[in-house]
């Protein structure tokens, strides 16, 4: 068989990529294990690292575990990887878990790659602007977006194996998603296009399309406008049922985060509008915060009780 086709061969198994990873332990973590899944291969995506963090009792218990799915893996645990610092995700959970304020779940951080922006931002939400205001962020985000083919990735490929390997809950209450910045953004749009996969998602100063150059006056406020409408409109009609998903936003107000008052406002009204109530979806300001993983560390305890709390238990 020739290499082309053992390529096709292997893609056409579901499992197949990602059982092809060569799984190792990773660096030692404040409690719990981490494993590193290492050029996890795709037939949607580039290849890409995963690294899974087991809870503390993960592996001298017998119980199954929520799942949650979080972008730019390697920032989470592991200072030494990181690029800009770390989440601390195993710390704020190993506390969460021990305190009773969180549920013990297993943690699967996807890396990004050099084509980070155009995996995470929704293909949906660029398709439907007008073609002007189109290219120009096809143009901001290198190319056509790959986020279908992305999140294809993760639901039927990665989810799969994690489910095989692992002692998960695997059913949609019992899986969450979530990011920051283009992270956010991809959270979101995840539970729109898989609400039977994802039940909750947490996206943490959202990245909406600012346009900071360029423009000013008129012609910046009919831009934003546009695009706040459009974007508005594709959420509306792809966001699933508030009686079975949840839905969390924050943001700052200082460097980056400062931009995104007009978009958050704005997507907040229209997720109300479709019958969120305050049990299902939470939007927090969180004043001088600013658009850094430092930043998101520090208020990490939120979005995390809010996908994980205890008296939020698999139905």
């Amino acid at each position: 068989m020739n290499r082309r086709a053992l390529i096709a061969a292997l893609a056409a198994s579901p499992l197949a990529g990602p059982a092809l990873a060569r799984t190792t332990p990773g660096p030692v973590p404040a409690a719990g294990r981490l494993i590193e899944m290492t050029d996890v291969p795709s037939a949607h995506v580039g290849a890409r690292n995963v690294t899974i963090w087991l809870p503390p009792g993960y592996e001298t218990g017998t119980g199954r575990h929520p799942v949650l799915y979080m972008h730019d893996g390697q920032n989470l645990f592991d200072p030494a990887r990181a690029n800009f610092g770390e989440w601390g995700v195993d710390e704020h959970l190993t506390r969460l878990i021990a305190n009773g304020q969180a549920r013990a779940p297993i943690v699967v951080g996807v890396w990004n790659t050099p084509l980070r922006l155009r995996e995470y931002v929704p293909a949906d939400l660029i398709t439907a602007l007008p073609d002007d205001i189109r290219q120009t962020l096809l143009a901001m985000y290198g190319g056509e977006p790959l986020s279908d083919g992305y999140l294809r990735f993760l639901v039927e490929e990665l989810k799969p194996v994690i489910d095989r390997d692992y002692r998960t809950l695997n059913g949609r209450d019992d899986t969450q998603i979530s990011g920051s910045s283009m992270g956010g953004l991809i959270s979101l749009y995840a539970m729109m296009k898989y609400p039977q996969v994802f039940g909750a998602a947490a996206c943490l100063s959202t990245h909406w399309p600012l346009r900071l150059e360029r423009l000013d006056g008129d012609a910046l406020a009919r831009w934003r406008e546009t695009v706040v409408q459009t974007w508005s409109r594709v959420i509306a009609d792809g966001l699933p049922d508030p009686a079975t998903h949840r839905l969390y936003f924050d943001r700052g107000d200082e460097t980056l985060d400062q931009f995104y008052a007009f978009f958050q406002t704005r997507i907040d009204e229209t997720v109300r509008g479709e019958g969120w109530g305050p049990d299902r979806f939470q939007t927090l300001v969180f004043p001088g915060a600013e658009h850094n993983e430092k930043s998101w560390n520090s208020r990490l305890d939120v979005p995390l009780t809010f996908l994980l709390s205890p008296t939020r238990v698999s139905s």
